[in-house]
């Protein structure tokens, strides 16, 4: 069966969006996938397109300007209906800085990354048994170190511990911040990798290995969404929800 995925590539090319969105979309291809490459914005208000989906991917870093609410709540209620997210670094968690209804379906949103890019840290697996992380032992990495702000619900399978360079933040003491998890929104599921400030750290085998797996995994809700029939419909409120 051929699933469609979107990916939706542009932003800020500091983060070699068009890299990541070929590195993607060749591994997709072969996965027998249908994919499909936008770089325009207006295509999160199609929701007749959007829930048609199997999987959806933002590379898009730092949109900074007032989308039409309706744009995320096309989107909510897509994935909700069981399109998968999935996303890495910048990419998804620092897309769409002023939507609040996007943060809360992506888990999380990035604050800072003390020391930019070229921090050596310590990606830690705390979720050794899950199918997404199995066999996928702690690994160091040359990057950026995301510290990000994230929700209490998200399934965490790897964590970075803070402070690496030392800040006002270094004040508080050690934590470990959640680096890559997965999530539900409705019967859609979310992943979400902090990895990927650049095209090569995916080069890194444990990287990669991680995203293709969420990338997979995310898309199979939708699969599951259909077989049992399940509508975003269960999940609507008309009261004021954010």
């Amino acid at each position: 069966m051929i699933r469609k995925a979107l990916i939706l590539c542009g932003g800020w090319d500091g983060h070699e969006p068009r890299l990541i969105c070929e590195r993607f979309k060749e591994f997709l291809l072969t996965e027998n996938f249908n994919v499909i490459v936008e770089e325009k914005l207006d295509v999160l208000e199609d929701f007749n397109r959007l829930k048609d989906l199997d999987l959806f991917i933002p590379i898009w870093t730092m949109c900074n300007e007032n989308l039409p609410r309706q744009f995320f709540e096309s989107l909510a209620e897509a994935i909700g209906g069981g399109v998968g997210l999935a996303g890495c670094h910048g990419g998804m968690c620092d897309a769409f800085r002023n939507s609040v209804l996007w943060q809360f379906i992506t888990g999380a949103n990035w604050v800072a990354h003390p020391g930019c890019d070229g921090v050596k840290y310590r990606i830690n697996i705390v979720s050794k048994s899950n199918p997404l992380t199995e066999g996928i032992k702690d690994f160091d990495i040359a990057s950026e170190q995301y510290y990000l702000h994230t929700d209490a619900a998200n399934d965490v399978l790897a964590t970075t511990r803070f402070p690496t360079e030392r800040w006002y933040h270094s004040a508080n003491g050690v934590v470990d911040v959640p680096q890559v998890w997965t999530k539900k929104w409705g019967h859609g599921r979310v992943f979400y990798n902090a990895l990927g400030h650049h095209n090569d750290v995916f080069d890194i085998p444990e990287v990669w290995e991680l995203m293709k797996r969420g990338l997979l995994w995310a898309a199979e809700g939708k699969r599951i969404a259909v077989e049992k029939k399940l509508s975003p419909d269960e999940w609507k409120n008309e009261k004021g929800m954010y």
